[in-house]
């Protein structure tokens, strides 16, 4: 069973229709949102992401009774370092061009729209249908074409596989991470691979253990990126299942 998908308007669409969706969309988000607009260059290829202004606003809006289900906290709203050098990782690379791909909490899409214009055929996903909004214009933005669609990692349905699953700084919360290593088995095609990227939490080192106890072999690469005034260390943790 495949997943619900919306494409974002694209492919086939002119420059104009793409920009009056893109107005249509920021005033709607513009209403309900103190908005973030910044600019990125991975591999000599520029990028504009929209994204919330201050997540920390966005807590007044939980709703208790849906915290008291599912907990979560929106973490979506805003883009975080991993997510940053996870793009710059995929574009720099080239390793995902030509491939199928999914990312988990994706957040606003950037790793997502990194890979898109790699030249990887993405499925960009979040629990958050708020963040899949963001994901929609940012990707119009920039021109990329990907599909979208809510996914809630503890419970994967269907069949779907993927060459590559991608994620960045998803190992926040212990109750997270089999969960995320359990998401990453089902949905990897044969011979795939999952990249994650971790701003080297020590949560991290308990997800390793389960990944190894999953079968899965593990290949690290530790980069930096500039945040500010300050130097992000991050690990992009690559997956692949251990052969015979």
């Amino acid at each position: 069973m495949p997943f619900e998908r919306y494409t974002v308007p694209v492919s086939g669409s002119s420059d104009a229709a793409i920009d009056e969706e893109l107005t249509r969309l920021r005033a709607e988000l513009a209403a309900e949102y103190d908005l973030r607009e910044v600019s990125h260059r991975f591999a000599e290829s520029d990028f504009t992401f929209l994204s919330v202004l201050d997540s920390y606003a966005l807590l007044d809006r939980i709703d208790p009774a849906a915290f008291v289900k599912d907990e979560q906290m929106p973490y979506w709203a805003e883009i975080w370092p991993a997510a940053v050098t996870l793009s710059r990782q995929i574009m720099e690379s080239g390793e995902l061009a030509g491939k199928s791909v999914l990312e988990l909490g994706a957040g606003v899409g950037m790793a997502s729209i990194a890979a898109a214009r790699s030249g990887a055929r993405v499925l960009c996903t979040d629990y958050s249908t708020e963040a899949l909004r963001f994901v929609a214009w940012n990707a119009m933005k920039n021109r990329v074409p990907l599909d979208t669609s809510r996914l809630d990692w503890r419970m994967i349905k269907g069949d779907e596989k993927f060459d590559a699953v991608i994620a960045a700084d998803v190992l926040y919360e212990r109750v997270n991470l089999l969960p995320i290593v359990t998401a990453v088995d089902a949905l990897l095609a044969p011979g795939g691979a999952a990249w994650i990227a971790d701003p080297r939490r020590r949560l991290a080192e308990q997800f390793l253990e389960l990944v190894h106890e999953n079968g899965f072999e593990i290949a690290e690469t530790r980069m930096f990126d500039a945040e500010g005034d300050q130097t992000v260390a991050v690990t992009i943790y690559k997956l692949q299942r251990a052969t015979a």
